[in-house]
């Protein structure tokens, strides 16, 4: 069936099973409930209630990216199956490292990385699945140029994933595991999400630009406002705003922990599909518009429907900007440089980075080289370091034919390989020690310590792409264009004027294809391209079943002071390259974990070994050589970031049992139940105060496990004291299933259901 086709079939069977949930409950309908029923197909009985119940779900696609792709085909080749059952995609996009320009990097990173695209390639061919060539861009951009449509559901094996939430899709970020099971036709497992709105009012104008939603939002909600919930951006405003612009805001939307973000249909998503060669799709999409947006009602009264409601006048929304080390962390532009200056921040900029899955649309180019070639006439040029990233070959081939990227060279720019780059650590970056304090300012979407370029004292600030050429202009965190001017050649002094541009070239889009290896219609024939020997891809060995045993006595490896991300837990940047070798990789464990009872980060005490102070990963490698389960004890949002599963897989391979915190990020706790590690929170969040270093721990309650069982958690202290804690788990009836077999992969492999 064509995916045309198969739009067609899904709206025609949605109008009736949205009559039937309004029946049940009563009111009108958001728009992510209408989506999340439409795919719940025969499983669809009752509306499910949020943040309670677990429901069935059939995604129409899975998107992976070259980083977590390997994982999750080498989970996958052990299902058993000769192609994936529902269309897939791989692209390589976060391999490529950023050095010296695009045509350099590439060329090295198709060296440097061969055998692992020769992996990925010939799994693609064998499964059914498309492949995505490096340098053809960056996953989400790509995804939305081709592959999203409006009511549709999809998962992605990263975090942005949402970013087609800017198209009308519900578009989430997962783990491999889940990733695997959808690949092999199982319905995907997952709790019934909550419901936020963001009522958008007004229209953007002048400086402010569609990123400059989130970064209020985000400010307004924290890095876990949205956790568990589904954002959809209502009102007259969201209808101001460009398919891409939308997008940049529901990629961000992970910066929350929402589960994804998305607006409602309209015709600027309609032009947009039209304009990427989607007409079909478009026309699909205005006949079944109701269905593609909330009911007139719920939009009418928002507190009818959602559990939470933000308002935000786009009129009054002035630029912001993020950071440092959290892109929670947000003030309008105008408060940043008497705050910066009172922190004692660096005012001087070290780099300026535009592009990224978060905003490399033709518009974002365009506007902001408005605000070069401002610059050129001028007689300037960048006063710090400038980077573009484009997102994908078909927006660099047209800001090429239509000059913009001939204005960021002339300023002084540099131009990188459409792939992810420096947002995700994959930056060569020269002329900074390590350990030197420094500001760099992006358009990217993430800003933890060391992100970028692996100097957790490098400070990291986000803003539009109009805002951060501004600042490249200037070179100083205290500039404001708004008012602040710049001065020429000539010595005269003049305001950059307000950026403007098209959203969608004049001319169309270069549409470029190349990139993608469609795989044969039977693969059956293909051998799979692995060398024994190789450093870089590993085939797995199932992890052993649980058993109650291996729950007690456990050592504690550490507990985690403060913000523990997916980046602390198992960084990125070099160690990228092993992403597919899971033994290799598990050397990261920890490294960026800030350790309570440790002074310097990645570091603990070895219980097993007179207290000596030594890398976690190395502890935990002794005490599980040993045959002692580890557990680790962390705070509120554990596992913020990135929706890596190796941040799961290597605790689980190193002799994690438990981790017991004060709250989750949703992918990550996911993850963590798929790999078999017990994810337990401590009912009374101050329980966390009590864990001391060297604790002995011990669950009791294993024998009842089952969906909303209780835990209860003995730490006994070198003393001779104990403190017994009540935890509480968010596992359903299938995901204990996942744990006593050892691991989600497991169940699938044993039974032929998860």
């Amino acid at each position: 069936m064509s995916t045309h086709d198969s739009i067609r079939a899904l709206f025609e069977g949605a109008a009736e099973i949205h009559e039937k949930a309004r029946q049940s409950l009563g009111r009108g309908l958001t728009l992510a409930e209408k989506i999340l029923l439409s795919h719940m197909g025969e499983d669809f009985t009752t509306v499910p209630q949020r943040g309670v119940d677990y429901c069935d779900l059939h995604p129409d696609r899975v998107a992976m990216q070259d980083a977590t792709a390997q994982m999750a085909i080498l989970q996958f080749m052990q299902a058993g199956l000769n192609q994936v059952q529902v269309p897939s995609t791989v692209h390589c996009d976060h391999l490529i490292q950023a050095r010296v320009e695009a045509a350099q990097d590439l060329a090295t990173a198709e060296q440097v990385n061969a055998e692992v695209y020769r992996f990925l390639r010939s799994a693609s061919e064998k499964y059914g699945i498309g492949f995505w060539k490096p340098g053809s861009g960056i996953i989400h951009q790509v995804v939305l140029e081709n592959y999203a449509f409006p009511g549709g559901l999809m998962i992605g094996t990263d975090s942005h994933t949402p970013n087609a939430g800017g198209l009308g899709m519900l578009a989430i970020g997962v783990g491999g595991a889940d990733a695997v099971d959808v690949m092999a036709g199982l319905p995907w497992n997952v709790k019934w999400p909550g419901a936020i709105a963001v009522k958008l009012k007004g229209k953007l104008s002048g400086w402010t630009a569609a990123k400059d939603v989130i970064l209020k939002v985000a400010g307004e909600l924290t890095v876990k406002g949205g956790t568990g919930a589904i954002v959809e951006y209502i009102g007259e405003g969201a209808r101001t705003i460009s398919c891409t612009g939308k997008a940049t805001i529901t990629n961000m939307g992970a910066e929350i922990g929402a589960t994804c973000s998305v607006f409602p249909f309209d015709e600027a998503m309609a032009v947009y599909l039209e304009a990427t060669g989607r007409s079909e799709w478009a026309q699909l999409a205005r006949d079944h518009a109701t269905l593609l947006r909330p009911d007139p009602e719920v939009e009418a009264d928002p507190g009818s429907a959602y559990d939470q409601v933000l308002e935000i006048d786009l009129d009054q929304l002035e630029p912001h900007v993020v950071g440092p080390h959290s892109p929670d962390r947000a003030r309008p532009i105008s408060e940043l440089g008497a705050e910066a200056r009172s922190e004692g921040w660096p005012l001087e900029i070290s780099a300026a980075l535009i592009g990224s899955c978060t905003n490399s649309s033709y518009e974002d180019m365009d506007r902001s080289a408005t605000i070069a070639d401002q610059a050129v006439e001028a007689g300037l040029r960048a006063r710090t370091q400038f980077l573009v990233t484009p997102g994908s070959t078909q927006v660099f081939l047209t800001v090429e034919r239509d000059g913009q990227a001939a204005s960021f060279e002339q300023l002084g720019g540099t131009v990188l390989a459409n792939a992810c780059g420096p947002c995700i650590g994959q930056w060569h970056r020269e002329g900074v020690e390590k350990g030197t304090s420094n500001s760099i300012v992006s358009s990217f979407n993430r800003n933890f310590p060391g992100r970028n370029d692996g100097n957790a004292q490098t400070l990291s600030f986000i803003a539009s792409p109009e805002i951060v050429t501004a600042f490249a202009i200037a070179g100083r965190l205290d500039f404001n264009p708004l008012v602040d001017p710049i001065e020429g050649e000539d010595g005269k002094s003049q305001l950059l004027a307000i950026p403007s541009g098209e959203s969608l070239p004049p001319k169309g889009f270069v549409i470029d294809v190349t990139g993608l290896v469609e795989p044969p219609a039977d693969g059956s024939g293909i051998e799979i391209d692995i060398d024994g020997a190789s450093e870089r891809i590993q085939l797995l060995t199932p992890f052993a079943r649980r058993e109650e045993s291996q729950l007690q006595q456990m050592r504690l490896l550490f507990k985690a002071k403060g913000k523990c991300t997916t980046d602390h837990i198992s960084p990125a940047g070099p160690w990228l390259r092993f992403r597919g070798h899971l033994e290799n990789i598990s050397r990261n464990m920890f490294l960026g974990a800030i350790n309570e009872f440790h002074d310097s980060p990645g570091l603990g005490h070895d219980a097993t070994d007179h207290g000596v102070s030594r890398v976690l990963h190395e502890i935990a490698g002794n005490y599980r050589d040993s045959g002692t389960a580890w557990v680790v004890v962390g705070d509120e949002n554990y596992g913020e970031g990135s929706s890596r599963e190796h941040a799961a897989m290597c605790p689980r391979f190193m002799g994690c049992g438990a981790v017991i915190v004060r709250s989750f990020a949703r992918i990550h706790e996911t993850n963590l139940k798929k790999q078999g590690v017990l994810a337990l929170r401590f009912v009374d969040p101050t329980s966390f105060s009590l864990v001391q270093e060297h604790d002995v721990i011990s669950i009791e309650g294993l024998a009842k496990f089952s969906p909303g069982s209780e835990f209860t958690a003995v730490f006994s202290h070198q003393d001779g004291s104990e403190d017994r804690v009540r935890c509480s788990h968010t596992f359903s009836e299938s995901q204990v299933n996942w744990f006593w077999k050892g691991a989600a992969l497991n169940a699938l492999t044993e039974s032929g259901d998860g």
